[in-house]
């Protein structure tokens, strides 16, 4: 059987903690910040912790083998 693979685009996007949870970066900051309002900005700066379901899901089909 051949290996189960990482994908490439996950490995540089969520980063699994050490219990296991998944960290990614804030939605929605790639580009139009003039239209975004202050607070948003400010509350989508760094990494938070995916929801525990699309942790699972993140884990399950993009990172079988850890990082």
């Amino acid at each position: 059987m051949p290996k189960m693979k990482t994908k490439s685009s996950a490995k540089k996007r969520f980063k699994i903690t050490a219990t296991g949870k998944v960290m990614a970066a804030a939605a929605g900051k790639r580009h139009g910040m003039i239209k975004r309002s202050n607070k948003f900005i400010r509350d989508a700066r760094g990494t938070m912790v995916l929801a525990e379901p699309d942790g699972k899901k993140v884990i399950k089909n993009y990172l079988p083998n850890g990082l």
